[in-house]
C-alpha cells in the first residue's frame, strides 16, 4: 500500500453480546482522511490464537504511521486511554474460541510490560476541550484488549517508532437499554446492584476517535 495510513482496530462481538461498539466505530472511521493520513479500519477476532498473527499481518500489509486500537469496557462511563500493556493473559471469560487462560503470557521471552506510545496527555486535553469525558488508565485488563495492545507494541514497527495505543469505549445506549429491559423481565438483580450501565452515543465515540487520531498524528510529544 502506498501513502500514509492510520490503522484503527476494533473487535467483533463477544461474551454473548450482539454488538461491539469498537467495531461500530471502526466501520465509521474507515476511509477517512485525517491530518494527511488515510484511516484503515479493521475488526479483529476475539481469539487469542488468531490475534497475534492478525496483528503482525496488518502491520506488514498496511505499514501504518499510527495504530489506535479500540475495545469495549462494560460499565466504563468515559473514553479511557490506556497507558501500559502487560505481558499477561488471564481471562475471566473464554474468548470466542472457548479458550480460557490463567496466569499465562502474551509473548514468551518478552518484557513484562510495555508503555503505550500515543501522546496521551495531549489527547486528554483535546478531548476535554471538545466536551468529551476522558480519563487515563493504568490497566487495559488481562483479556484480549491488553493482548492486542501488547502485541502491537511488541512489533518491529512499533520498536522503530510507529505510535501505538489503546482506547476503551463504553457501552452504546441501546446496549444499556437492552440490559435494563432484561433486568426488569427477569427481576433477578436490583438496579442499584449493577455497575455496568454507563453508556455513550456512537457519534460521540466516533468524534473522540477522530480527535485521538488527529492529535496522535500531529503532536510532537
Amino acid at each position: 500500500m502506498a501513502g500514509k495510513f492510520a490503522l484503527v482496530t476494533g473487535f467483533e462481538p463477544y461474551g454473548g453480546r450482539g454488538v461491539n461498539p469498537s467495531a461500530e466505530v471502526v466501520t465509521r472511521v474507515d476511509g477517512l482522511e485525517i491530518e494527511g493520513a488515510r484511516v484503515v479500519g479493521r475488526v479483529l477476532p476475539v481469539s487469542f490464537g488468531a490475534l497475534r498473527a492478525c496483528v503482525r499481518e496488518l502491520m506488514q500489509e498496511i505499514d501504518p504511521a499510527l495504530v489506535v486500537s479500540l475495545g469495549l469496557w462494560p460499565g466504563e462511563p468515559t473514553i479511557r486511554l490506556e497507558r501500559v500493556a502487560l505481558n499477561l493473559a488471564d481471562f475471566e471469560i473464554p474468548d470466542n474460541d472457548g479458550l480460557l487462560l490463567y496466569d499465562d503470557v502474551v509473548e514468551t521471552a518478552a518484557p513484562s510490560a510495555i508503555e503505550a506510545t500515543l501522546p496521551l496527555r495531549a489527547i486528554e486535553r483535546a478531548l476535554l476541550k471538545a466536551g468529551i469525558p476522558v480519563r487515563l488508565s493504568t490497566s487495559a485488563g488481562t483479556f484480549l484488549c491488553n493482548a492486542t495492545l501488547y502485541t502491537f507494541l511488541h512489533t518491529e514497527q512499533a520498536a522503530a517508532g510507529v505510535r501505538c495505543g489503546f482506547v476503551h469505549l463504553p457501552y452504546l445506549p441501546e446496549q444499556v437499554a437492552a440490559l435494563l429491559d432484561e433486568m426488569r423481565s427477569k427481576q433477578s438483580v436490583e438496579l442499584h446492584q449493577r455497575a455496568d450501565l454507563a453508556s455513550m452515543s456512537l457519534a460521540t465515540m466516533v468524534d473522540a476517535v477522530r480527535i485521538v487520531l488527529a492529535v496522535s498524528l500531529t503532536a510532537t510529544t
